[in-house]
């Protein structure tokens, strides 16, 4: 069977794609880029925000046309959206073949087995089928889902809805896990979850918790880089930090999402956090971790926030001095408290806020960013620089990242190599110039 896969949404999504793929492949089936000649389309739906939802609806639209027009004999809808609104997309989208949400992912091969479409488990070697498969062409950037779900009651998100209540994976499946990932090429491991700090809370009392996990994945693995992304501030334990501090694998890098900074909007919202507790946390970290990078995420345009809530956000900004920063405008999610919520901000005035919190941002990154110029420094390798992409210029051979650029949600590093390098390899560099998220380097190796 060969088997084409849209996989949209998350990072935590990605990795659910690739088990389920792994899966496949186990039962015969190849994976292919070319989705007109594919027997069966794997769409993995996001269901987030409104615009997630949309461009996962013209997805399965354009995987029911090419089953519609060629050789694709089924479609087939897995995700977050299906979820939510399985009854509702049978009825709208009649096209595809099978919807299939978390609890019901159990069918998927026994569906396609019984249209004929997969053969019996490959039973010669039964030890070696793969917790992932990958296919495309960065295998040495993987991301390593820890838990599953969520037990916060954010009044904005609709996340424990479609994903349930907080499961952690067990800590050995996730070193085996890991291993594998380390075998197909893994130079950094991203490690995420709804929360990174709630790890081992539900395996009780005596159970491993992050620091654990991490000590664990770092005695059974060769990975150079982990990094941690998405944990609350309140899930940074002293012993977290000082193992982060010690410890050169695990990169200087914490996504921290905050959301907002003016404690009514934070109680409205129903975050953990208020705002004196959040700054005293960024003066502990960046104290006890040399050359921390730390991201965050802001939400703007929530029901109810005024114009002086906003401009506690903006001075929040300028005094955190955050590395990097994700800023969403608000969109209402059926189901959650939120939507109860009768003063919705107008959506012009959401807009104007978010291109202020980015330009403000923009200032404070390229001022952030502007510290390490003259470092020497690693460079993991992406690729090769495109000639055609504007920030390319200036002789850049190469394209990478730094231990403080995560993969996709931050900027690069361009790097002037006089030699050839292999992507997933590591470049030591001086950072010669910086700009409002990228460096410019020169190899000296």
């Amino acid at each position: 069977m060969k088997l084409g896969v849209i996989s949209l949404g998350c990072d935590k999504a990605t990795v659910d794609s690739e088990r389920l793929v792994a899966e496949l492949v186990g039962h015969g089936a190849v994976v292919t880029p070319d989705l007109p000649r594919a027997d069966v389309i794997l769409v993995n739906t996001c269901g987030f925000i409104d615009a997630a939802k949309r461009e996962s609806i013209d997805a399965m639209l354009a995987a029911a046309k090419l089953k519609a027009d060629g050789a694709v004999k089924a479609v087939v809808a897995v995700g977050c959206l299906v979820q939510r609104y399985e009854k509702e997309l049978k009825e709208e989208i009649p096209e595809v073949d099978l919807f299939l949400g978390f609890s019901d992912l159990h069918r998927l091969v026994p569906e396609l087995a019984e249209r004929g479409l997969l053969r019996d488990p490959i039973a010669e070697h039964p030890g070696v089928r793969e917790f992932r498969s990958y296919w495309g062409d960065s295998p040495h950037v993987r991301y390593l889902k820890i838990s599953e779900g969520c037990d916060h009651t954010c009044a904005f998100c609709a996340i424990p809805l479609m994903r349930g209540k907080h499961r952690s994976e067990p800590l050995a499946r996730v070193v085996r896990e890991a291993q594998q990932l380390e075998a197909q090429g893994a130079k950094e491991i991203n490690l995420v979850a709804q929360d990174l700090g709630h790890y081992g809370r539900d395996l009780g009392s005596d159970g491993p918790k992050l620091p654990d996990l991490l000590e664990a994945l770092l005695a059974d693995t060769s990975v150079p880089w982990y990094r941690l992304l998405y944990v609350y501030s309140a899930g940074l334990s002293q012993r977290l930090v000082e193992l982060i501090a010690r410890e050169p694998r695990i990169v200087p890098y914490i996504d921290m999402p905050i959301q907002h900074a003016s404690d009514r909007m934070l109680e409205r919202m129903r975050r953990p956090e208020r705002r004196r507790t959040i700054a005293e946390k960024l003066a502990w970290l960046r104290g006890a971790i040399p050359d921390l990078a730390i991201r965050t995420t802001c939400l703007v345009g929530f029901p109810g926030e005024t114009e002086h809530d906003f401009r506690e956000l903006i001075g929040f900004l300028e005094e955190a001095q955050f590395d990097r920063l994700g800023g969403f405008a608000y969109s209402p999610q059926e189901g959650t408290r939120a939507v109860q919520y009768p003063d919705d901000v107008p959506d012009a005035v959401k807009r104007e806020r978010l291109e202020e919190l980015l330009e403000v941002q923009r200032a404070i990154s390229a001022e952030r960013l502007a510290r390490f110029v003259g470092r020497e420094v690693e460079v993991l390798i992406d690729g090769l620089a495109d000639p055609l992409d504007g920030g390319a210029g200036g002789g850049a051979t190469h394209v990478g990242r730094v231990q403080w650029q995560a993969d996709d949600v931050d900027g690069v590093t361009y790097v002037s190599q006089g030699g050839w390098a292999v992507a997933g390899t590591f470049v030591r560099a001086r950072l010669a110039e910086s700009e409002d998220y990228d460096f410019r380097a020169v190899a000296l190796t």
